[in-house]
């Protein structure tokens, strides 16, 4: 399993760092030949489920994904969404933690990969490829 830990700290304040990376269907519009579509009507909750589609027409896989966890932040408290990644390629999980500070908020993002097909020695490619990905989602996400 590739693991990855993803940190950004932005001054937007906490609620707005958390609508931002929790708006699944913009995560789409940073990843590569991706798109993300939510199955369940808002708001996002424990069981939303979204999935992103990530290939060329025919080509490619669906990565299904359920809010297991949905602890917006409130009031000096950090915000904590948990996702179980549920694919017949892609499994795992993730967590998004969104912290308030004093200066905005310290936003969390760690990922647990596993993909079928790929050897265990490849885990470290992918975790660094993770890393890279998500990070570039984090910042486009948190600049705009």
């Amino acid at each position: 399993m590739a693991v990855f830990r993803i940190e950004r700290f932005t001054p937007l304040p906490a609620a707005e760092a958390w609508r931002r990376v929790t708006d699944w269907e913009r995560h789409g519009d940073t990843v590569p030949l991706t798109a993300v579509t939510v199955r369940t009507d808002p708001p996002t909750r424990n069981g939303t489920v979204f999935v992103a589609r990530t290939g060329l027409g025919p080509l490619g896989f669906d990565d299904p994904m359920e809010v297991v966890r949905w602890v917006p932040p409130a009031a000096g408290r950090a915000g904590l969404c948990e996702l179980e990644k549920r694919g017949s390629l892609v499994r795992g999980r993730a967590s998004i933690d969104v912290c308030p500070t004093g200066a905005g908020s310290h936003v969390i993002w760690v990922e647990e990969l596993w993909v079928r097909l790929l050897p265990r020695g490849a885990d470290p490619l992918l975790a660094s490829g993770g890393r890279r990905v998500f990070g570039r989602v984090l910042d486009t996400l948190l600049a705009d």
